[in-house]
């Protein structure tokens, strides 16, 4: 499987922050140029990251982003469900009204024990 370019910036940003977070909140910029990623893709990814949980941000002259948990609680499962949303079988198991055979989907009941369901 390969990762989404958006999915693999999202993990380079997240082990920026474990690994600058000792010393506090983490400016966007700093990471961007450390990691040679444009500023405003950067922003675009904070904000899923945000709304996810997994990061929170800081206000003021000393602001910036941290880690909303330690490190060893993040997984990678998570930053990549936040970047690109759940990991699908099959897109009809979001969404019912794309496939007639929904009701009866073998696929639409089968969950698989290592990923999580949003239920």
């Amino acid at each position: 499987m390969r990762l989404s370019t958006k999915a693999r910036y999202a993990m380079r940003l997240m082990v920026e922050l474990a690994l600058h977070q000792k010393n506090g909140p983490v400016l966007l910029k700093d990471i961007a140029r450390r990691q040679e990623i444009s500023a405003r893709y950067l922003e675009q990814l904070i904000l899923d990251l945000k709304a996810a949980g997994l990061v929170k941000s800081i206000r003021g002259a000393k602001g910036g982003f941290l880690l909303a948990r330690p490190p060893k609680e993040i997984t990678l499962l998570e930053i990549f469900q936040a970047s690109e949303g759940p990991i699908l079988l099959m897109e009809c198991l979001e969404n019912d009204t794309i496939c007639r055979r929904s009701p009866f989907c073998a696929c639409k009941w089968y969950r698989f024990p290592d990923i999580p369901s949003k239920e």
